[in-house]
């Protein structure tokens, strides 16, 4: 008589993610500025992103890690690391003189990445309340004039990158800003040229949000260029919501969990987002600034295993 255990027991194999290419961030070792003295020492955010597993790295906010291209080469060579992309503040809806000087700041990071054969910048738009009051800065909705300026200037942005430096613009929705939630992705991706601006799905930022983020893969699957893995606890999220957190008061709440705990259900998604046939830079952000001391790594490490177990690929 045949033992059904032999069956039944087998676990399942586990999925393969082959268009999905896995890294990290500085954001997971609580890096959200170039020089702060609560922020671990960049070197310690390159040792321990190699010995949680991963192999691709963002560059985070610009000044953190250095900006020599033979210096940054070297650093990530002798630990096995490759670079993603970079990241570059934004406010180009305030039209003005705003777009000249982003195209100075983003033209000189570019410089960085095509040195190192990196080809994304990943752009998010300013914040219209205070990251640590929540005080609000600016009116909450942009005024139809403004969307036409938003998307145009990050349109010419967009064009200026990849004519001059093969540089991809991602840009990337954001918590308190402007473009946060589906419709506001759906608006800005509507005002913004398709061939020189791409959407960095921050998987938690939409969460955070309130928006679905299978929906917004589903409705612009062409549009999606580059991930941001991340996410958020739904008990903490009510918890914001009632006491209206400032964004830096949220995370030390503890709104952004890893992602077996938190929402979204990422397996269904990341099925949905390999299955767009496209190779994707999927990057891992785990937002805790400040970091406590001895966190990041233990948290980077069991996040690199449970995304490996999704069937992403090894980040080189």
């Amino acid at each position: 008589m045949s033992d059904a255990r032999t069956v039944t027991d087998t676990p399942p194999a586990a999925p393969t993610r082959a268009n999905l290419r896995l890294g990290t961030a500085p954001d997971s070792w609580g890096v959200w500025f170039p020089d702060d003295p609560r922020q671990v020492p960049w070197q310690q955010f390159l040792d321990e992103a190699t010995a949680a597993g991963y192999t691709a790295v963002e560059l985070g906010p610009y000044g953190y890690l250095p900006t020599h291209p033979e210096q940054l080469r070297d650093e990530l060579g002798r630990r096995g690391l490759t670079l993603t992309g970079a990241t570059a503040g934004t406010a180009l809806h305030r039209g003005g003189d705003t777009l000249d000087t982003t195209l100075a700041e983003c033209r000189e990071i570019a410089r960085l990445l095509t040195a190192l054969d990196a080809p994304y910048l990943i752009t998010l738009p300013a914040m219209y309340t205070d990251l640590h009051t929540g005080e609000l800065l600016e009116p909450a909705e942009l005024t139809g004039e403004q969307w036409h300026t938003l998307g145009r200037a990050q349109s010419v942005l967009g064009r200026v990158l990849l004519d001059e430096s093969g540089v991809r613009q991602m840009f990337h929705p954001h918590a308190d800003a402007h473009v946060a939630d589906e419709l506001s992705i759906d608006r800005f991706l509507e005002v913004s040229d398709p061939d020189s601006v791409w959407l960095c799905l921050d998987t938690g930022h939409v969460a955070y949000a309130g928006g679905d983020n299978r929906a917004i893969v589903a409705r612009h699957p062409s549009r999606i260029g580059y991930v941001h893995l991340k996410s958020v606890d739904p008990v903490v999220l009510a918890r914001v919501r009632a006491e209206k957190l400032s964004f830096a008061d949220a995370v030390q709440a503890g709104a952004m969990v890893e992602p077996d705990a938190g929402e979204p259900h990422m397996p269904a998604l990341l099925a949905d987002l390999d299955a767009l046939g496209v190779p994707l830079t999927a990057i891992v952000e785990h937002d805790m600034y400040p970091a406590p001391p001895g966190a990041p790594l233990p948290i980077a490490t069991r996040t690199c295993r449970y995304y490996t177990g999704q069937g992403l690929t090894d980040g080189r």
